[in-house]
């Protein structure tokens, strides 16, 4: 996936807990920002820095139920499209919002193949539950079966992955694929894939990635919860970012309205890090005011009475 590019890179962005000033941990992050036509505008560390994308590919993979009709087909909302992008809480109603997807495309809950969360009853409060909806969907509308929707080779599973192809501009083939915790495929990709695609969704060039982002900005409590940095962040910049996070250290953002996209990684995974490393990068950038920065320092910089999170580094241009 790196056929006809040198290797870029500069200095990695440092994250320091410190502990009454004086520091205790380190994590290393790299950082990459692309514009919708792929071009790497700034970065920390390598740009060809490649890990799976997690999580944070819901948006996309949600990119099977706006192309398909689907939402049309069954009447399906912007507030059901922000429980498709999200990874949830498990709370009464975001669960409520996953049921109405299955009911309204007359689906059974227990057809969902994401696992039931320790000491929970129902798949239904997995935090994947609503992108396992959107893709069942999508299934019943097409007529493709449910035994098997999250094997690679399934037609929904394959849906997603050409929509990819096509983004990201290389052969659906050359995709190096693994299960995500929930079942459903995910990928390997470079950050600056990952931030290429954020751009994208940023955009507004693609009336169906203008939805998803529409819905992600407009229900963000959907996306994540309350208290949750993708939420937070986006209800405190009023739909000018969307945000969503990936397990073991993926972040990406894009800046809605100007096509430009954001994806961090930090090495060791650590999820404290990668908020930290958001924060200052869009500090940086002057994606957010002075004022977001504080109120969202408040919960992730400073993360105890006698501990708060420094970031040493910035992005730099090639």
């Amino acid at each position: 996936m790196t056929r006809g590019r040198r290797n870029q890179s500069s200095a990695q962005l440092e994250v320091r807990l410190l502990r009454e000033g004086i520091p205790e941990s380190v994590h290393s992050a790299q950082a990459v920002i692309c514009d919708d036509r792929g071009r790497i505008l700034l970065m920390a560390g390598s740009a060809d820095a490649a890990t799976f994308v997690r999580s944070a590919l819901k948006p996309f993979q949600a990119l099977a139920v706006t192309t398909t009709g689907t939402l049309e087909r069954y009447n399906l909302t912007d507030r059901d499209l922000a429980i498709i992008c999200s990874s949830h809480q498990g709370n009464i109603e975001q669960v409520r919002q996953v049921f109405n997807i299955l009911w309204r495309a007359d689906i059974e809950p227990t057809t969902l193949q994401c696992p039931v969360p320790a000491g929970k009853r129902s798949s239904l409060e997995y935090n994947c539950s609503g992108k396992h909806a959107g893709m069942l969907a999508v299934c019943q509308q097409r007529g493709f079966p449910f035994n098997n929707y999250l094997q690679h080779q399934h037609p929904v599973q394959q849906l997603i992955l050409n929509k990819l192809a096509e983004l990201l501009k290389i052969p659906a083939i050359e995709f190096i694929t693994a299960k995500d915790d929930c079942g459903a495929p995910t990928y390997f990709m470079q950050l600056r894939q990952m931030a290429w695609l954020y751009a994208h969704l940023a955009s507004g060039n693609s009336l169906d990635m203008e939805r998803i982002s529409r819905a992600m900005t407009h229900h963000p409590t959907m996306v994540a919860g309350e208290g949750e940095f993708d939420t937070e962040l986006m209800q405190l910049t009023q739909g000018e970012i969307v945000s969503k996070s990936g397990a073991e250290g993926v972040q990406c953002v894009g800046r809605v309205g100007e096509g430009v996209g954001l994806a961090i990684k930090v090495g060791d995974g650590a999820k404290r890090a990668k908020y930290a490393v958001a924060i200052h990068v869009l500090k940086q950038m002057g994606w957010i005011t002075p004022s977001v920065a504080e109120a969202l320092s408040e919960t992730y910089i400073t993360i105890g009475r006698y501990k708060r999170l420094d970031v040493i580094g910035d992005l730099s241009m090639l």
